[in-house]
C-alpha cells in the first residue's frame, strides 16, 4: 500500500504524514459503477483516491441527478470533508466511474492533522477551493451554455478523467446525468458527429477533437 500511496501523494505530503496515513488508513478497492457514498449517509472517513475516477452527483426532489465534478488520483472530496467535520449527513452521491482504489482516513485523524501538518492543512483548503471552482463551473455551464455545448464539454471532461477517447456510456445514461431526455441526447450526438467532433459507434462514443 505504501508504494501506491507514495505514487499518488508523495509530492503533496511530507514523509512523517505519509507514515501516519499508511498506519491508520483503510485500503479499499472499488469497481466501475459501485455506489461509494449515498445521500443521507453519515460519513465517518475521508477518501484519498489512489487510482481510478469517481463522479460526484447531487439529486433533486424528483430523484433526478446532476453531475457536479469528478475525482481523480490525488484528490479527495470537499463535500465529505464538510460532512465528516460537521458530523452531518451526506448531501451528495459518489459513484465509481472506473475501477480503482482509495484510502479511508478516520475523521479524528483529519482534525488532528490540520494542526499537526501544514501540508495536510494546505491539501484540505486547496481541495475546498478546487471543488468550489468546479461547482461554480457546473453552475455556469447550466446557466450560460447551450445543451449541445454542455454535452460536448461533458464528453471531453469524461474522456480526460478516464484517460480514454472512447466513452462507453449509453445515450440514456448520458441523458440521465445531464438531466434531459435520451431522444435529445441522441439528436445532439448526431449533430456533433456531423461537425466532426465525435464518432458514434455501437455502444460507445469516440472523441475526435478536444
Amino acid at each position: 500500500m505504501r508504494d501506491i500511496l507514495d505514487q499518488a501523494y508523495s509530492y503533496i505530503f511530507e514523509e512523517a504524514l505519509l507514515d501516519e496515513i499508511a498506519k491508520v488508513a483503510v485500503y479499499k478497492e472499488f469497481k466501475a459503477d459501485d455506489y461509494l457514498i449515498e445521500i443521507g449517509d453519515y460519513i465517518k472517513t475521508m477518501p484519498l483516491l489512489l487510482t481510478g475516477a469517481i463522479k460526484i452527483l447531487r439529486e433533486d426532489e424528483n430523484g433526478d441527478e446532476l453531475l457536479l465534478y469528478f475525482l481523480e488520483r490525488g484528490d479527495t472530496c470537499a463535500m465529505t470533508l464538510t460532512c465528516c467535520m460537521g458530523q452531518s449527513k451526506s448531501r451528495i452521491r459518489a459513484i465509481a466511474e472506473t475501477d480503482g482504489a482509495m484510502l479511508m482516513i478516520p475523521v479524528e485523524k483529519m482534525e488532528e492533522w490540520l494542526t499537526k501538518y501544514k501540508t495536510w492543512r494546505n491539501f484540505v483548503f486547496d481541495s475546498y477551493n478546487v471543488r468550489l471552482n468546479e461547482m461554480l463551473e457546473a453552475i455556469d455551464t447550466l446557466a450560460f451554455m447551450n445543451l449541445d455545448e454542455r454535452l460536448y464539454k461533458y464528453l471531453t471532461d469524461k474522456a480526460k478523467v478516464i484517460g480514454d477517447t472512447e466513452i462507453k456510456n449509453t445515450h440514456q445514461e448520458i441523458a440521465y446525468e445531464m438531466h434531459t431526455s435520451r431522444v435529445v441526447i441522441s439528436r445532439l450526438l448526431k449533430a456533433l458527429e456531423l461537425k466532426g467532433k465525435i464518432k458514434l459507434h455501437r455502444n460507445k462514443i469516440e472523441i475526435l477533437q478536444f
